[in-house]
């Protein structure tokens, strides 16, 4: 799960780096790109690995 957030992350920063966007002075690229590290961290940690879903 985490994994996936991660890399919705990273995908964000990739737009937001070749559009040249920024939202605000506290959302930017870099903000992204270490927020999605820090996910890949924790799902590499094993955090959230017994996580299921029930349908």
């Amino acid at each position: 799960m985490f994994a996936l957030i991660a890399a919705l992350l990273f995908v964000l920063a990739l737009i937001f780096q070749i559009a040249g966007v920024a939202v605000g002075s506290v959302v930017t690229v870099t903000t992204l790109v270490l927020a999605g590290l820090a996910l890949v961290a924790l799902h590499l940690l094993g955090v959230g690995a017994g996580w299921t879903f029930k349908r």
